[in-house]
């Protein structure tokens, strides 16, 4: 009985670690992923954390490539990330105009290192 309550435990506590691993240091990102880094810095820090997984704005990035899906429920995908960056959502306003095409790759790759 003991036993089996404890697997039953275990089991428990192993199902709800499912914690996603920190992002990449900022002093290993390369050339790209430091751009994006500065993209970032410049357009999303004022309402997204990127180094803490907790609310600010908006939703944290910590770990948005690494999960199956994107707060809003449509799949963690380059398209799906992008078309929110460029057309914004809800409360997240467009940054299409204020963006080139560079600046975007490069905010990808950065945002894949969280």
């Amino acid at each position: 009985m003991i036993r089996g309550f404890f697997l039953l435990v275990l089991a428990c506590v192993l199902a709800g670690c499912k914690s996603t691993p920190p992002p990449t240091p900022l002093n290993l990102l390369n050339a790209q992923q430091m751009r994006g880094h500065g993209v970032y810095q410049a357009h999303c820090v004022i309402c997204h954390n990127d180094r803490k997984d907790a609310p600010l704005n908006g939703p944290s990035m910590v770990g948005v490539f690494k999960r199956q899906y994107l707060p809003s429920g449509a799949a963690a995908t380059d398209e799906r990330v992008s078309a929110t960056i460029l057309h914004g959502r809800n409360m997240m306003p467009a940054q299409g105009n204020m963006l080139d095409q560079q600046d975007l790759d490069d905010l990808l790759a950065y945002l894949h290192t969280l």
